[in-house]
């Protein structure tokens, strides 16, 4: 090969673009790229960068990050002025050049075995994102009860209000195709943490093909993530998304023409009546259970009487949302805004009585513990459940009922 050809091949975009956000992570970031750079250059068959994304660290960071890139091939730095990891994956995957765009967290906490995995779908044009998934059958996962409850309540969160067909949106290990990145990130909003969930939930409203790897997962005990911001700054996301669907004002259908996928049938029969209150009955099972983990939660910070209006609002949208589309098999934006206006109504009708439950046992218990409140709350929401279904069959999808008889 003469030396022209040579130096052209080294000008040809890499294959892969790992991007490593991070902030002020001056201990974990030399020992982790170097890690990763030994890992890419020895075990993956494909040309590869690495991309430092700084989002605005104070630390040593960015001098580290220089020492990198000056003593490893294939290693670049970017530096952003404000704070975010959806700010930093923003940047780094758009300017990117590769034909697949993959992040990663900086504490590896992913066994990188698993990326191969990861972007050989993308590579053969089979699927257009891929993500680890610490709740896929087949992952190993190391980590406190705490984070694993919060995970999986998140999870059961999506399923209800979004209709998500993904396992883990949370998991600090993805990859996408640089065509379908640059459709999609017009039109993620948020900068933060729950970028990763909007990203996932709009490329599943277009349509496009999302390949999950099972991974396995050490917890770093080390992590300065604020569990409690994070989470209520996800859950205002989700109510964000579910009010775009709703309205129609966020446009997924030209990303699902280009990439050819088609949406599911709005006509189809809807499901019989058994098979309703199965459904019913597994979604209420499902809110119960996010609406104990958000009232415990923000049962501290916020006191009983507003954990629980939180709590009951968050799970009633995500009730709501999948009774819908799952039990009364209602698709499409049409009606939306009027069946959760209706939902809402039979939410209050809910917070009256949880809420006058709580009351009627602040005056007959003041010193109640956390359990007794708790129990007292689960049980007001089951006697709801009987009178939710009934109120959502009859008043609130009832041309889904006419549509059973015949009229």
């Amino acid at each position: 090969m003469d030396a022209r050809a040579a130096d052209l091949l080294d000008e040809a975009p890499p294959t892969l673009d790992v991007v490593i956000p991070v902030y002020n992570e001056e201990a974990d970031l030399e020992p982790s790229v170097r890690r990763l750079h030994r890992y890419l250059s020895d075990s993956l068959p494909v040309t590869f960068r690495i991309t430092i994304a700084d989002n605005a660290s104070t630390d040593g960071t960015g001098a580290i990050a220089t020492k990198l890139v000056d003593e490893l091939t294939d290693v670049v730095y970017l530096r952003l002025d404000q704070k975010g990891r959806g700010r930093a994956l923003r940047a780094a995957w758009g300017a990117s050049d590769a034909t697949v765009l993959a992040y990663m967290d900086v504490d590896l906490s992913t066994d990188l075995a698993a990326l191969l995995p990861l972007i050989a779908p993308l590579l053969t044009g089979h699927s257009d994102l891929a993500i680890g998934s610490r709740l896929a059958r087949g992952s190993n996962v190391v980590r406190g009860v705490k984070r694993e409850l919060i995970s999986r309540c998140y999870n059961v969160i999506l399923r209800g209000t979004l209709a998500a067909r993904f396992t883990d949106a949370q998991c600090g290990f993805k990859a996408i195709r640089r065509d379908v990145a640059t459709e999609l990130l017009p039109l993620i909003q948020d900068n933060s943490w729950f970028f990763d969930t909007e990203l996932l939930v709009l490329a599943q409203r277009c349509g496009l093909r999302i390949h999950e790897v099972p991974v396995d997962w050490i917890d770093d005990p080390d992590s300065r993530v604020d569990i409690a911001a994070t989470a209520i700054g996800d859950l205002k996301g989700v109510v964000r998304l579910v009010r775009g669907f709703a309205t129609g004002s966020i446009k997924t259908s030209l990303i699902r023409h280009r990439f050819g996928r088609r949406a599911g049938n709005p006509t189809d029969p809807p499901p019989t009546f058994s098979l309703q209150v199965l459904r019913f009955g597994a979604i209420g099972i499902a809110s119960t259970i996010a609406y104990a983990a958000m009232f415990l939660l923000f049962r501290q910070p916020l006191g009983s009487q507003m954990a629980n209006f939180v709590a009951l609002c968050l799970t009633a949208i995500g009730n709501t949302a999948a009774n819908r589309r799952i039990t009364f098999g209602v698709h499409g934006a049409e009606g939306a805004l009027r069946h959760h206006a209706q939902g809402l109504f039979v939410f209050l009708i809910g917070l009256a009585l949880t809420a006058g439950s709580l009351a009627l046992l602040a005056a007959t218990w003041p010193a109640a513990p956390v359990w007794v409140e708790l129990t007292v709350l689960i049980l007001a929401n089951l006697v709801t459940t009987v009178g939710r279904f009934l109120a959502f069959r009859l008043w609130v999808f009832p041309h889904r009922r006419a549509y059973e008889i015949g009229i």
